[in-house]
């Protein structure tokens, strides 16, 4: 199976290639030529399967061949034996046809360890096969982050270097960043939002001289791998759920676009999905694209939900790839256009993409009250970006008992005490196994909303870890 690029011209590359590049060199995103499908009776075979065992089945089509299905399964059933829950991605049954999908059970108490875990893995087998090594450089809104550092400490193949924008994530998140220890491993905090720190790892793939003199490669959700590695969890909740029997609505916390668009492609591969369901903070420019038909940016307002303070969703550009017909030059003047002008007219694009999602947002009162309806309904705490799932539920699906609602759980609530403490009056516990992540030293530097500086702090980075490995 080959990819090609959203903009339309970067050559076509096979998985690996992707895996190993993140963007692609015109500056779009690869998806792949063709969606794989899934038969309704392989669906059906998914019930009451390990985690591992679906993860293969979803992910391997995607392979075209690169990896075998024994060398995937060695590595998915190692990634999710790290996990808190045997199911690792349970459903806590919250109203009548309502579930919560649980993704926090991972190491860093997040749904990114979901598909991190598991890239690492692939990420570190495609390297040795090449003898080659890799520098990542990532952009965190807050979770991202600590799930990439995580996931890949210690490897002797791959150096990671996560910019965060100082004082907009928690200080959970922060830590879960900044304690570990190991050379390969960096922390950066940007004087900015995480837009800035996006637009910054976009523009280090763009330097093509600095990318390739450092190996670059990406793990946000613009790497095609990390949206596979998302699409398992909609068929492992589907068919706990009686899927292919059985249609049903997902709604999900997003603000990069990725975790939804793992939905969207799901769907694609043959999941009966009855709606996607958008929520969003107060950093809305979701929600009111599809309600004006415009892409607008605006300021980042600082949230409860801090890995959703964004205004530049960068998997909306697939999908946009896909509604358009794959009509690449109508996706570079529109990424033009947005470059230039902060905004672009959806235009013929608003139909389908009001077709295919629905969306709301939820202001910080509508969070704290979904938060403290829910624990007193049924004693169940939700951190703040599944309430703004609850939220999005309520007021695009209503509380429709014929069709189940998923609602995505993105992570613990124990990540964010000071909040849930303001709005529970209690603060919720870390699981033991990360009692000492609020007394560790932390390891952090801080750089200036500057490409030069940021390129030239990235090189400092990776050749003193370097330095210290050898």
């Amino acid at each position: 199976m080959n990819y090609i690029s959203t903009r339309g011209e970067a050559p076509p590359l096979g998985f690996e290639e992707v895996l190993l590049a993140g963007l692609a060199r015109d500056g779009g995103l690869y998806v792949p030529e063709t969606w794989p499908k899934l038969a309704p009776e392989a669906i059906a075979g998914l019930a009451g399967k390990p985690f591992a065992d679906i993860a293969v089945e979803v992910i391997h089509p995607f392979m075209g061949g690169a990896i075998t299905r024994e060398e995937l399964h060695e590595m998915a059933a190692d990634a999710y034996g790290r996990f808190g829950h045997r199911a690792v991605t349970p459903l806590v049954q919250v109203g009548p046809s309502r579930w919560v999908l649980e993704l926090f059970h991972g190491p860093t108490l997040a749904f990114k360890d979901v598909a991190m875990q598991l890239l690492a893995r692939i990420m570190d087998h495609a390297l040795k096969k090449r003898g080659r090594r890799a520098t990542i450089v990532g952009a965190t809104s807050g979770d991202t982050g600590g799930a990439a550092i995580e996931a890949f400490r210690g490897s002797e193949r791959v150096d990671v270097v996560i910019l965060f924008p100082e004082g907009r994530v928690s200080d959970v998140q922060r830590r879960m960043m900044t304690t570990p220890t190991d050379a390969n491993i960096h922390a950066v905090a940007v004087k900015g939002t995480f837009d800035d720190c996006q637009a910054l790892v976009k523009a280090m793939f763009n330097d093509h001289a600095f990318r390739d003199r450092n190996a670059l490669s990406g793990v946000n959700s613009i790497n095609w791998a990390r949206i596979a590695g998302q699409v398992t969890y909609y068929f492992a909740a589907a068919a706990a759920l009686g899927a292919p029997n059985r249609t049903m609505s997902f709604v999900v916390p997003t603000g990069n676009f990725g975790d939804i668009f793992a939905g969207y492609v799901a769907k694609q591969m043959g999941l009966d999905i009855d709606r996607l369901v958008i929520a969003s903070n107060v950093n809305d420019i979701l929600p009111r694209t599809l309600d004006s038909g415009a892409y607008e940016m605006r300021e980042v307002v600082a949230t409860s939900s801090p890995s959703m303070d964004i205004q530049i969703s960068s998997n909306f550009e697939r999908y946009l790839f896909e509604a358009s017909g794959r009509d690449a030059s109508l996706i570079r003047a529109k990424m033009q256009a947005l470059a230039q002008g902060r905004r672009f007219e959806l235009g013929a694009l608003a139909a389908p993409f009001r077709s295919d999602f629905g969306a709301a947002a939820a202001s910080e009162d509508d969070v704290a009250a979904a938060i403290r309806g829910l624990k007193d309904e049924c004693g169940y705490l939700v951190d703040p970006h599944t309430a703004c799932a609850v939220v999005a539920a309520d007021a695009v699906l209503g509380r429709d008992d014929a069709i189940p609602q998923v609602l995505l759980s993105t992570a613990h609530p124990a990540k964010f005490p000071d909040v849930m403490e303001k709005i529970t009056g209690k603060r919720p516990a870390l699981p033991e196994r990360l009692a000492s992540l609020m007394t560790d030293k932390e390891k952090i530097t801080t750089v200036a909303n500057d490409i030069v500086a940021v390129e030239r702090h990235v090189e400092e980075l990776t050749h003193a870890g370097a330095e210290g490995r050898a």
